[in-house]
């Protein structure tokens, strides 16, 4: 059995274990869940969810959503359901691969079933950079050729008409996300997240609403990091879950 950590997230409210080696909750996961906007009784789809750890930050904030796991691999989907047990979140697991169409319909993943769906996707597809012979970390980093597509794709396809998509993604590949993304989805709202105000983004956050004609917005920057090296106290609300990016 792998070793687990046992973490504290949102100043402690949310409880997570995850594996002790490999991809391992962070920063990335924090922002996604504080730009996730749920009402009450909203259907939200964690997809790509390993441990449950943007879900259930999600759920912290807004108790009353109805919450889906999605996630392929059975190690990390267990995790997930032991997260949600020792959370308090009434949360349905799916094993399945979201890439295959196949795999969703037999887990019981139905198209346009969704309000909002969050997807932290694998950054990578193969071939682009060497990947981890770590096969957990791998399987988080990289998508195979096309994969960004397929992923986004499969992603919108489970939203209602007017349901919303938000993605964090690297910095490097908005130009790919937001024409993949235009396809299906209106009213993007952009934020990028940069390690510091001089230096270039290294990430952003994508929000938008399936079939709307709305023109895209460019939101304020998310800045982690003031000069001395610590959290900006932006950056250290959203990581107590003090505050959002709504």
């Amino acid at each position: 059995m792998p070793d687990i950590t046992q973490d504290l997230l949102l100043g402690g409210r949310v409880r997570l274990a995850q594996m002790a080696k490999g991809h391992r909750a962070g920063t990335d996961a924090v922002l996604l869940a504080a730009s996730a906007p749920i009402k009450p009784g909203d259907v939200v789809v964690d997809v790509g969810a390993a441990t449950g750890v943007v879900g259930l930050m999600a759920a912290a904030r807004e108790p009353a959503g109805r919450f889906v796991f999605v996630e392929q691999d059975p190690g990390l989907a267990e995790l997930c359901r032991r997260n949600c047990q020792d959370n308090d979140v009434q949360g349905e697991i799916v094993v399945a691969d979201v890439l295959d169409k196949d795999s969703r319909q037999a887990a019981g993943l139905m198209p346009e079933s969704a309000d909002l769906v969050l997807t932290n996707p694998p950054f990578l597809e193969e071939g682009q950079a060497r990947i981890s012979p770590d096969r957990g970390r791998a399987a988080a980093h990289a998508l195979p050729v096309g994969g960004l597509e397929a992923w986004l794709k499969a992603c919108t396809g489970l939203l209602k008409p007017k349901g919303r998509l938000v993605l964090i993604h690297r910095a490097d590949r908005v130009a790919e996300c937001l024409a993949l993304s235009g396809r299906w989805l209106g009213g993007i709202e952009l934020r990028f997240v940069h390690p510091v105000a001089e230096k270039p983004a290294i990430r952003f956050l994508l929000s938008g609403i399936k079939g709307s004609r709305a023109p895209l917005a460019i939101l304020p920057p998310v800045i982690l990091n003031g000069p001395e090296g610590r959290f900006t106290p932006e950056a250290e609300a959203l990581h107590r879950g003090e505050s959002a990016l709504l």
